[in-house]
């Protein structure tokens, strides 16, 4: 059995203002560094420790990866989701649009402009965790962005992704999976260390 704590990055400055995807220097701010050291002191020591490649992600990583001695290792399929066009633009602007509405309440079918739909997204991480059952992991911390972590949570409980919105997940929070080649379970849901 493999067990994967799916936490998402730490906060930072533009979290609730701006649709930041896949844009670059994008970093996280004093919270969010609080943030990654609380996970770190109460993560149970992991045997990888593993991060999107967007910068926000990999600085929470590199706490976490320290915390327990561990290296960091990139995995692409950890990426936030691709938003396109809409990709650095501010909420303002998207809330307006009719294609991001649509997107907000048909994650199942919906596709921002030039971009990856959700569905691509849990496609790409239940191959990914697939692996990491197979190659019997351990305990793997793995840091990435809120959707991501929903997507697996979806897949876990069989919701559709139109359900995305049901649940949270915060900045710095810790989301735990157990996965075999059989079976993905969710043991734990969005928990915010305070440590």
């Amino acid at each position: 059995m493999t067990i994967i704590h799916l936490i998402r990055h730490g906060a930072h400055d533009l979290v609730s203002r701006r649709l930041c995807g896949r844009a670059g220097g994008v970093g996280i701010g004093e919270a969010g560094r609080r943030q990654a050291q609380a996970v770190s002191r109460t993560l149970p020591r992991p045997d990888r420790v593993l991060t999107s490649p967007l910068q926000r992600a990999r600085e929470t990583a590199a706490v976490i990866a320290a915390a327990h001695d561990r290296p960091l290792e990139e995995e692409a399929a950890l990426n936030e989701i691709d938003f396109g066009d809409w990709t650095g633009q501010d909420f303002a602007q998207l809330d307006p649009l009719a294609e991001w509405r649509r997107w907000n309440a048909e994650r199942d079918q919906a596709r921002p402009p030039n971009g990856e739909s959700m569905l691509e997204v849990q496609g790409r991480l239940a191959r990914w965790l697939e692996t990491l059952a197979k190659a019997d992991a351990g305990t793997v911390a793995a840091v990435s962005h809120a959707d991501v972590v929903k997507s697996v949570v979806a897949l876990a409980l069989g919701l559709s992704l139109r359900n995305h919105d049901r649940f949270e997940v915060a900045p710095g929070s810790v989301t735990t999976v157990s996965a075999t080649p059989d079976a993905l379970t969710l043991l734990r849901l969005n928990e915010v260390p305070h440590g």
